[in-house]
């Protein structure tokens, strides 16, 4: 069996339609994860979760931004770290659709899946497991760490799992001890690059490989709806995420 891995992709439909286009000429993926954050930062809120929604095969998870603008959408306000993006977050939430926060409000943080003895685990990042249900203005979600071994160790070697997949912070990690691997594609939406990636992890022959794909999107098109949408914040959102180095 192959899975492929995606996250963070951040309200960007053209991202996500490649990467889509790009699994689905392979023909041998049985299931696509997507590990949270599907909206924020770009502007394609329903676009990107209606794609999602519409697809049998896609199994997801909710991320930070996720919980944050359906946290404001519902009225149950937002977490005080995220002052910096509250303004951005009121507009995302002013997109998004009934329809769409209902379906996220019954989406899981973790997904899991036992293959020919392969135990996978996807999950947005480390939470604690006291905190596993904490409504997201406890900031359930730990500290981003810099991407090494012994962070991902830190974090993770306590999950019963031998792949551990995950995404929230947005640069490709993925390191392999005897007992773990520890996967983050990479943020599918949000990069300087222009490329949108994903992760393939192949069980199918009784050894267990993980390979990365990048493929090529319009991303000028991208940014230009920034403008087109008078999206807030977008200039921050550029400099950081986006343009430049």
């Amino acid at each position: 069996m192959k899975i492929a891995i995606f996250t963070d992709i951040h309200g960007n439909g053209l991202a996500l339609k490649a990467a889509l286009k790009d699994i689905d000429a392979r023909s041998d993926i049985e299931e696509i994860w997507c590990l949270g954050d599907m909206i924020a930062m770009g502007p394609d809120t329903n676009e990107v979760l209606d794609l999602l929604f519409s697809r049998p095969d896609i199994r997801m998870i909710t991320g930070n931004h996720d919980e944050a603008v359906l946290s404001l959408k519902m009225g149950e306000g937002h977490p005080d770290s995220y002052k910096h993006t509250r303004e951005h977050h009121h507009w995302i939430a002013d997109q998004l659709s009934d329809r769409n926060a209902d379906r996220l409000k019954n989406l899981p943080r973790i997904l899991e899946k036992n293959i020919n003895g392969v135990h996978i685990l996807g999950i947005h990042y480390h939470i604690e497991e006291k905190k596993r249900i904490a409504n997201i203005k406890d900031e359930p979600f730990y500290t981003i760490l810099d991407a090494t071994l012994e962070n991902m160790e830190k974090m993770f070697k306590s999950y019963p799992a031998d792949i551990i997949c995950f995404g929230h912070h947005h640069p490709e990690h993925f390191f392999s001890n005897d007992k773990q691997i520890y996967l983050n594609p990479g943020a599918l939406g949000v990069s300087k690059g222009s490329t949108a990636p994903y992760a393939i992890i192949d069980v199918s022959t009784g050894k267990t490989t993980v390979t990365i794909h990048h493929v090529n999107y319009d991303k000028r098109e991208f940014l230009e709806k920034f403008k087109l949408l008078d999206v807030p914040q977008r200039e921050i959102l550029f400099k950081l995420f986006y343009v430049g180095e």
